[in-house]
């Protein structure tokens, strides 16, 4: 005899969803035009929903048809599990953009070095203290040879080969597939680099340089603009040309002191705190400017700022400015820049939006 009543144990049914009645294709081909950010809300409509947006064959259709959207990756701090973590810019259901936790990936070095290729961040090297990692229970010298890449559509780690050269305060950047890994030799004084090959996922070894002298400085940060690297160090900024295998000094780019940098449409774009203006930097002309149209004195008042980051985002320019209020958690403002270069050279930017983030 049956009965109407169910068990409390029993789980009811999924709802059947009218759209999940059609064919696989077309149900993929639905996909593949919506916005990624409504892929987190999709998946809990249902298991088969859950599954689908997280197919390989998905990302390959928008590969296919040129569906591609940027998403901004971060680590932060977390409180609860005391470890640093990746955060992605999520567009919430009243459209605004917040950063949250990735669960699925898994704690961080925050003194490692990282670069975005394609929907790939690489993951190279790690801290230099000792007593940290002994406090984790880490191989502190294994994290000198460790890289790693992580899958942005999937929220996935690999484990790459080590490093062929133990280095730490590395900078990183990406030149014709090839991803330059420059740092100083933790057991010397000197500065090594050494090149990985993202299409052969292996270490170039015959591109290694293991004894660069740049006088005991160590790198501290990194751009690359027409093919060319150029790395600041403690007082001065150099250029690396692959095709040459050559450094020289860049006297001209020395001449401020550029930090979290980025790159738009090969100008070197930086935030000077101290004349609260966003500097530019054309490697062609060897020339300093500033990006003007922008009310920086409303934008980024001085007052509590931890620090300021610029980021190329889809061709414009992302402030992110972490703010420390006193006692109240560090949280974090966000402000996308468009940018017009005008007659006469000079660059004109504007605030397409700005909002809190975190």
């Amino acid at each position: 005899m049956t009965s109407n009543t169910r068990r409390e144990d029993e789980q009811p049914p999924e709802p059947t969803s009218l759209i999940t009645s059609f064919p696989k294709d077309a149900i993929f081909d639905i996909l593949t035009r919506l916005p990624r950010y409504e892929y987190s809300t999709l998946s809990l409509v249902s298991k088969q929903f859950r599954s689908l947006v997280r197919s390989p064959e998905l990302y390959e259709r928008r590969s296919l048809i040129g569906v591609t959207e940027p998403f901004f990756y971060a680590l932060f701090y977390d409180s609860q599990s005391r470890n640093t973590r990746w955060n992605i810019l999520h567009r919430k259901a009243n459209g605004n953009l917040r950063l949250a936790l990735i669960h699925s990936l898994p704690a961080m070095d925050d003194y490692g070095s990282f670069v975005a290729v394609g929907s790939s961040i690489y993951v190279f090297g790690g801290s230099d203290d000792h007593t940290k990692y002994r406090a984790l229970k880490i191989d502190y010298d294994h994290t000198k040879y460790r890289a790693l890449c992580i899958d942005c559509r999937f929220h996935t780690v690999e484990h790459l080969p080590s490093m062929p050269v133990p280095m730490s305060h590395a900078v990183v950047d990406i030149i014709d597939g090839k991803i330059y890994v420059i740092g100083d030799y933790y057991r010397g004084s000197n500065t090594v680099m050494a090149v990985f090959n993202t299409e052969t996922k292996l270490w170039e070894l015959g591109m290694t340089k293991p004894n660069i002298d740049f006088a005991g400085a160590f790198p501290t940060h990194c751009v690359v603009m027409d093919d060319k690297i150029y790395v600041r160090f403690i007082f001065k900024s150099f250029v690396y040309e692959p095709k040459k295998s050559q450094w020289e000094m860049e006297e001209m780019l020395s001449s401020n002191m550029w930090s979290y940098a980025c790159v738009v449409d090969n100008i070197l774009y930086y935030y000077d705190h101290w004349g609260n203006k966003l500097r530019t930097y054309d490697p062609k002309q060897r020339y300093w400017g500033a990006v003007k149209g922008l009310d920086l004195e409303e934008l980024v008042p001085k007052r509590n700022i931890h620090w300021i980051h610029t980021v190329s985002y889809s061709g414009k320019l992302a402030l992110i400015i972490a703010y420390e209020g006193g006692r109240t958690p560090l949280y974090l403002w966000s402000a996308e820049i468009s940018l017009e270069i005008r007659q006469g050279g000079e660059i004109w930017g504007k605030v397409e939006w700005s909002d809190e983030v975190l």
